[in-house]
């Protein structure tokens, strides 16, 4: 199926202030990208470039005042719900690959040290592996509320374990935390989301964040914030937390005026394409 997604951004700027965006979709991502455009009012020079991560970069540099950016592209995505395998074993530490291990340790927004002990109470009972991971998600999902304006930008996984509460940031952050703190590797997600074989939530359409936990040698989806397979994802960037996959870094004083998301489904009879695009 065709999904179209994208995002517009207006911003005020008292000065020309250097930004870093994260809005594009992974180009290794389960999706195939057909259309793209990215524009800007006025017209910025943009760079790219792929992070530690593998994340698609846009560098540029907001003007003095008013500016519009703006990405729309169509995709393929699979018409199938989130993989699941409930026998997905857990991998020993010493047999993870190098390139996974930092998914174990403790990051600014997911403290696994500090909620190790609460992590091994609440799960240790469970055998280690796909189990224990939904049975992570499982709890996160009943025991934390969500709700716009129940966070903030410095909300960390232990403060929504205090809390009880928060929006899918903090739910994917908590559910990353407990994982590591079980020797799980956990990696934080973000990306577009739509709302395919499901009712519409009331809100507008937002970015949408959940986490990938490494099993039985290949990373799955988990998602504590929804805890039912979904159909549509497409990934924007993946991380050790929120601060690696920010859609908008700015380095200086910027006032958001207006953000609006958009994730989805092409009408049959409106395709997109059938080849891959270019989305610069």
């Amino acid at each position: 199926m065709q999904i179209r997604v994208g995002c517009q951004f207006r911003y005020g700027a008292p000065s020309p202030t250097p930004t870093v965006w994260q809005v594009r979709p992974r180009q290794d991502g389960a999706h195939r990208l057909l259309l793209a455009s990215w524009t800007s009012e006025p017209t910025m020079p943009t760079a790219s470039y792929y992070d530690a991560y593998g994340n698609t970069c846009d560098r540029l540099t907001l003007p003095e005042g008013p500016s519009r950016l703006r990405y729309d592209a169509v995709v393929d995505v699979s018409p199938s719900p989130d993989e699941a395998d409930p026998d997905a074993a857990w991998v020993p530490v010493d047999e993870l690959p190098p390139k996974v291990l930092v998914y174990l340790l403790p990051s600014r927004f997911c403290q696994a040290d500090l909620l190790r002990p609460t992590a091994w109470e609440l799960f240790g009972g469970i055998p280690p592996g796909w189990r224990q991971v939904k049975a992570v998600c499982d709890w996160v999902n009943g025991h934390l509320t969500f709700g716009y304006g129940l966070s903030d930008p410095t909300m960390t996984a232990l403060d929504a374990f205090e809390s009880r509460h928060g929006v899918c940031r903090d739910f994917a952050h908590l559910g990353v935390a407990l994982c590591r703190a079980l020797s799980i590797p956990a990696r934080y997600t973000c990306g577009y989301l739509p709302d395919v074989g499901v009712q519409p939530p009331d809100a507008p359409m937002d970015f949408c964040a959940w986490f990938e936990a490494y099993l039985g040698g290949r990373w799955w989806t988990f998602d504590p914030r929804i805890n039912i397979p979904r159909i549509g994802r497409v990934v924007i960037g993946r991380g050790r937390d929120a601060v690696d996959v920010a859609m908008v870094t700015a380095y200086g004083p910027v006032e958001l005026a207006e953000m609006t998301v958009w994730a989805d489904e092409v009408p049959p009879g409106r395709a997109g394409g059938s080849s891959r695009g270019s989305d610069r």
